[in-house]
């Protein structure tokens, strides 16, 4: 009985080990060996796109084996660019599908598009272009993208130092449309250099920001550029919570929560927080709100925009453009 038993087990080995599908792991020999040849070159899905109306644009391209490739795309007008990468023999719109976002900053304008399929370990290059009629648009509540000016419901206090220039300027720099705003100047005597306040009122008359009422659902967004060889800049971004709604914010009674960002990078950058994570502070430092401690992201009355620097650091200068609060994640612009 005990000879049967073994017999059988070793024709159940035996037969456990035949592979049923011949098929190789990793790669084929002519991946490995086989020269590398375009067989249908890079085409883009449609000519033209419009990314505001929910349409998308994907890329096509078929090589002779699996290869790693870079694609990228770049707006003629913004400089804006957006890359994706992969390792195939085909480029399809799995792989390659574009809603309009970016990678690096700025945004995409209604612009033409260079489209480049580039390969890191072969010489070829492969190029196509793309038409944005009407570029992405960002779900959010928008505080100011600074396109039309200075809104006159907002406030702002200058300090009498040197070279001060707070205003709305246009250039070819802004991220975002054609404008932003400029904050830069020498005060010796504090760190204050000056500060905007964008109270909701400003935004129809509104008691308070119309955001969701859960704050880990909240997120706000800005981008601030930082002035090469100049890294002194603080920009820091306060948040009045009117909590018992009378219309007035009481900092003995009510909460204030503030995110401070030292601007110590050089062009422009995206900053996103969720609001349940942004702190109380004093003088920088973290401290027990003065109201309920409750992140009340919907009681939001005013929001302010202070630019900060050492006095004793010499002339500060950033550059802000695209406050917006969007839901349930960042700003991906």
């Amino acid at each position: 009985m005990k000879y049967y038993i073994t017999l059988s087990a070793l024709i159940l080995v035996l037969f456990s080990c035949h592979k049923k599908d011949s098929k190789i792991d990793g790669p084929s020999l002519e991946d490995l060996n086989g020269q590398f040849s375009v067989l249908s070159p890079l085409a883009a899905s449609i000519d033209s796109v419009d990314f505001a109306s929910g349409e998308t644009v994907y890329f096509t391209a078929l090589f002779s084996k699996t290869s790693e490739w870079n694609l990228k795309i770049t707006g003629l007008v913004s400089g804006a660019v957006k890359t994706m990468t992969g390792t195939s023999n085909e480029l399809k719109a799995s792989s390659s599908l574009w809603s309009g976002e970016t990678t690096n900053l700025p945004i995409f304008k209604n612009e033409n598009c260079k489209v480049e399929l580039t390969f890191p370990n072969e010489t070829d290059t492969l190029i196509t272009y793309v038409k944005v009629l009407q570029a992405k648009v960002n779900s959010g509540f928008l505080i100011s993208d600074f396109e039309n000016g200075f809104n006159s419901g907002w406030t702002s206090f200058i300090q009498s130092g040197a070279n001060m220039n707070f205003q709305v300027l246009s250039d070819a720099s802004s991220p975002q449309g054609n404008k932003y705003y400029n904050m830069a100047g020498t005060v010796n005597w504090d760190w204050l250099i000056g500060l905007v306040n964008f109270k909701s009122t400003a935004y129809g008359g509104a008691p308070a920001f119309p955001l969701n009422a859960n704050p880990n659902s909240v997120y706000f967004n800005v981008m601030i550029y930082g002035e090469s060889g100049t890294t002194n800049s603080i920009v820091l971004f306060q948040f009045e919570e009117d909590e018992n709604g009378d219309g007035i914010f009481t900092s003995a009674s009510e909460d204030m929560y503030a995110k401070e960002i030292k601007v110590d990078w050089a062009g422009w950058k995206l900053i996103s927080v969720k609001y349940s994570d942004i702190v109380s502070l004093v003088n920088g430092v973290p401290a027990t709100p003065n109201g309920n401690g409750t992140h009340d992201s919907n009681k939001i009355k005013t929001i302010n925009m202070l630019h900060l620097a050492n006095p004793n650091s010499g002339f500060a200068k950033s550059k802000l453009d695209y406050i917006i609060f969007t839901e349930n994640g960042p700003l991906v612009p």
